[in-house]
């Protein structure tokens, strides 16, 4: 077994709620402003959320839902211009405060830090989405010694590469590393890049298939709100911390 030296999370959905409130919102404001007819409901988002990445999302859309659009001129173009709207339309909501961290997150994160756990993050979110979150919380984006996020990496998760990114410039072997997910796809590049994992699910992912995750739980937990644990055996406990994590990787 491995000594745990760093934690590896994931952004969307693991450290806060930001799909169905936050990037859901602002693709549906992002289509108003340009006059497209689209509006991603709350149950089309969860299918669209099986595509990592933004652009590729839309792209996928396109594909499936739109394909008269698939004839436009410059498409690509407008992928991109889409994209870059629903960035800044995200950014004003986390601006406003209306997406906090999920319970648990910061209590762990600065648990870390004070006793030297190097931290990271792997996320396909683009970087400025990232570092806005971060700087809406009380975690701050140097806590993190990597930060790798967006198009770092040429093919996203569920590829691992973003996974080998991040081992690679922390120079530590998997063994070492533990990382924090929320969705099957994101667990899959995880544990393709032999990375143990633990999984906090939400609504859009309660139902995946985590096998081999060491643990899925709700949240994190805190001490006035519990976790609940769904896969994996662990001592009685409310919430995650660094003990527990070391007990059981």
């Amino acid at each position: 077994m491995g000594k745990l030296q760093a934690l590896i999370f994931d952004v969307d959905g693991t450290l806060a709620d930001t799909e169905r409130d936050g990037h859901r919102i602002a693709f549906n404001q992002a289509f108003h402003e340009v006059g497209l007819p689209w509006n991603w409901s709350i149950d089309l988002y969860g299918k669209l959320l099986a595509i990592g990445g933004g652009k590729e999302r839309i792209r996928y859309y396109i594909e499936q839902y739109e394909p008269e659009f698939l004839s436009t001129e410059n498409l690509d173009d407008l992928i991109v211009n889409l994209h870059q709207l629903k960035n800044q339309y995200y950014r004003k909501l986390l601006d406003q405060g209306l997406i906090p961290l999920r319970p648990g997150v910061q209590r762990l994160i600065q648990e870390a830090k004070e006793k030297e756990i190097r931290l990271a993050i792997a996320t396909t979110s683009a970087l400025p989405n990232v570092l806005a979150l971060l700087e809406n919380t009380a975690i701050h984006p140097d806590w993190f010694e990597i930060i790798a996020a967006g198009d770092i990496v040429p093919a996203k998760k569920p590829a691992p590469d973003i996974y080998f990114y991040v081992l690679e410039k922390l120079g530590l072997n998997s063994a070492n590393c533990l990382v924090f997910e929320d969705s099957h796809h994101g667990f899959l590049a995880s544990k393709q890049a032999g990375l143990k994992t633990i999984i906090t699910v939400n609504d859009y992912t309660k139902n995946q298939d985590f096998t081999d995750a060491i643990l899925v739980v709700n949240h994190l937990g805190e001490l006035e709100q519990p976790f609940t644990v769904l896969a994996g055996d662990i001592s009685e406990k409310s919430y995650l911390d660094l003990t527990l994590i070391k007990s059981i990787f």
